[in-house]
């Protein structure tokens, strides 16, 4: 069986990660322009959105991570609750920004595509509805983290929030394949269980720009918690000097 509190000591995650960071990174600044060539270059016009449809290779990746992230901010924060778990805080707080961000971009990106499609930038459907609420759980748990003057009690609230809000995540998923609630999206074009409803001709474009957004992500959730990991150094190292800096004046 894997020892998870083994990845938990700080300097076995470092030591890890620190190799990892630049393969990702490289994987990430490989992907995106490949797949945005072909996006925008190679693969052909929709038959009935014409080039519009190229906005999907940036929407349908978005909210694809934003989905991931949230489900591993709520995962992540799960495990700091019940197992205490020294690094879940700081992995699920990392990963909020970054799936606020892919949150954004998937609401930005549909209004662009949704006005020439639909004929309207916005409308309170089921999925769109709960992707804004989604945006909203992912800002209001960085600002519930960081409300609180005791950082753990900020952990707890914020990753509180973050598993209540779960529920949002299936609702996004399924809310046109199996609730059948009232939305303008169309089902599943690439994880039905029979063959896909798209093209190879765009699903290797859309597949490598969402391993591009993937490899985005792990970059900068590592990135994030090598960095909260050293300024947890640097408030330690200073709090010790100050306590240090006491104990010898009290001695004079």
């Amino acid at each position: 069986m894997i020892n998870l509190h083994r990845y938990a000591n700080p300097n076995q995650f470092m030591r890890l990660s620190s190799p990892l960071v630049p393969v990702v990174g490289f994987l990430t600044c490989s992907l995106f322009p490949i797949g945005l060539y072909l996006a925008l270059f190679v693969s052909p016009p929709d038959y009935e959105q014409r080039e519009t449809v190229r906005i999907m290779y940036v929407h349908v990746p978005a909210a694809w991570m934003a989905l991931l992230s949230y489900t591993l901010m709520a995962t992540f924060s799960a495990v700091a609750l019940i197992w205490r778990h020294p690094l879940a805080n700081v992995m699920a707080r990392s990963v909020a920004p970054i799936g606020a961000s892919f949150t954004l971009i998937c609401l930005i990106t549909g209004s662009l595509w949704g006005q020439p499609t639909w004929g309207t930038w916005w409308v309170w459907d089921a999925r769109l509805t709960s992707v804004l609420i989604l945006f909203f759980l992912f800002v209001g748990y960085l600002v519930l983290y960081g409300a609180f003057d005791d950082m753990a009690k900020g952990a707890r609230a914020a990753g509180l929030i973050a598993i209540v809000g779960f529920i949002f995540v299936p609702i996004i998923k399924f809310s046109v394949d199996l609730l059948d609630l009232r939305t303008l999206h169309q089902g599943a074009s690439v994880s039905k269980l029979s063959s896909p409803a798209i093209h190879e001709s765009m699903m290797w474009p859309l597949m490598i720009m969402a391993a591009a957004y993937l490899c985005y992500l792990i970059t900068f959730l590592l990135l994030g918690v090598r960095t909260e990991i050293m300024a947890a150094r640097l408030r330690a190292g200073h709090r010790m000097r100050a306590e240090k800096g006491v104990q010898l004046g009290s001695s004079e």
